[in-house]
C-alpha cells in the first residue's frame, strides 16, 4: 500500500482522479466515458484502473487512448478469437497474446515514462491481500490486474501469484486518494448485471444467440449447454452459472467498496446487454459510456466548478 502523495497544480484547482472499473468486454465503455469527459474539459491528473479498466487507463496515461479506441472499434468476432491464446492451465486463456498486442501498440514500456500517476489493482492469491501495481513493466501490470479467475490464467510476479483485482478492489477509488487526487470520478460497470446470463431473451440468428463462453468453447472445439434435471426442467449451462456468479461477486464487493470508500463522482454506463467477452462490440460500449457522461454532466460541472 502507498500513502497518500500529495499533488500540486500551477493554477491551484483540484487535482482529479479517475477510478475506472473492472467489467470485462464492457470495459470499452471507459473509452467512451473518458471522450465525454474530455468534451467537458475534464481530463484526469490521475488514472487507477482494475482488470480492464487498468489495460484502458494504461493507453490514456501512455497518450494512445485514441488509437487502442479506433483498434477496438475495428474487431468483429473472429478477430477476438484469434486474440484469445487457449491454455487451459489455470485459466481457459493464457492471456498473453492481446497484452502483447497492446503493449506494441498502446503503452509504454514502464511506469516510469508516464507523464502522470498510473496503477492497476491486483489480487495475491494465496493471501487474498490487494496489491497495487505502480513500478516496472506496465504490460506486465495490466496482464496481472486481467488474471480473472478461471478465464485468464495467474501472473507470477515477484514471488507473488496475482489474479484479477476484481476480487477486492473492482472500483479503485482508495487507489486514487492515495496516489493524491482531491476529487475522484469513479466508473462503475456492474449495474443490472445480476441474472443477466440467465435471463431468456428470445431466440436470436444462431451464432449471436450463443452466449460468449458458449462461443469460444465451440471455437476450440468443446461444448457447454444447458441441462436438464429429472424433472425435466431446464438447468442453466456452465458458461452460464460461471457467468453470473462473476457478475454477482463484482456487484457486491464493488458496491460494499463504495460504500465504505465513495467517490465524489459515480458513472455507470449502462452495458448490462453486453457479454463478457463481446469485445468485438465496442461501439455500442463507448456510446453507452458517453451517453453516461451526459447524464453525469451538469452534476460534473458543479462539482469542478466549470460553465460549460
Amino acid at each position: 500500500m502507498y500513502e497518500s502523495t500529495p499533488l500540486a497544480k500551477p493554477d491551484g484547482s483540484p487535482v482529479i482522479g479517475i477510478a475506472l472499473g473492472s467489467g470485462a468486454a464492457r470495459g470499452w465503455a471507459h473509452i467512451g466515458v473518458l471522450q465525454g469527459l474530455a468534451q467537458h474539459g475534464i481530463r484526469p491528473d490521475v488514472v487507477c484502473g482494475c482488470s480492464i479498466g487498468a489495460l484502458v487507463g494504461a493507453a490514456l496515461v501512455s497518450g494512445k487512448s485514441e488509437e487502442l479506441a479506433e483498434w477496438v472499434q475495428s474487431l468483429a468476432w473472429p478477430d477476438v478469437v484469434g486474440l484469445l491464446d487457449i491454455s487451459l492451465k489455470g485459466g481457459l486463456i493464457h492471456g498473453d497474446r492481446v497484452v502483447q498486442y497492446c503493449a506494441r501498440n498502446f503503452f509504454a514500456a514502464d511506469f516510469s515514462e508516464l507523464a502522470k500517476p498510473f496503477a492497476c489493482v491486483a489480487t495475491e492469491l494465496s493471501t487474498g491481500r490487494e496489491v497495487w501495481l505502480r513500478e516496472g513493466s506496465v504490460a506486465d501490470a495490466v496482464r496481472a490486474s486481467i488474471a480473472l479467475p478461471g478465464l485468464f490464467s495467474p501472473v507470477l510476479r515477484n514471488g507473488r501469484v496475482l489474479v484479477d483485482g476484481g476480487l477486492v478492489n473492482p472500483v479503485p477509488v482508495s487507489l486514487c486518494r492515495a496516489l493524491g487526487a482531491d476529487i475522484v470520478i469513479a466508473v462503475e460497470l456492474g449495474s443490472g448485471m445480476v441474472g443477466r446470463a440467465l435471463q431468456k431473451e428470445g431466440k436470436l440468428a444462431a451464432d449471436a444467440s450463443l452466449p460468449w463462453a458458449q462461443r469460444v468453447l465451440s471455437a476450440i472445439g468443446l461444448a457447454a449447454s444447458p441441462e436438464q434435471d429429472e424433472a425435466g426442467n431446464e438447468l442453466p449451462a456452465l458458461t452460464d452459472v460461471l457467468t453470473s456468479s462473476i457478475n454477482i461477486m463484482q456487484m457486491r464487493i464493488a458496491r460494499s467498496r463504495l460504500a465504505g470508500e465513495p467517490a465524489d463522482v459515480l458513472i455507470s454506463p449502462r452495458v448490462a446487454h453486453l457479454g463478457m467477452m463481446e469485445f468485438h462490440r465496442a461501439a455500442d460500449a463507448i456510446a453507452a459510456g458517453r451517453t453516461a457522461v451526459e447524464h453525469a454532466g451538469p452534476g460534473l460541472r458543479q462539482l469542478l466548478g466549470k460553465e460549460q
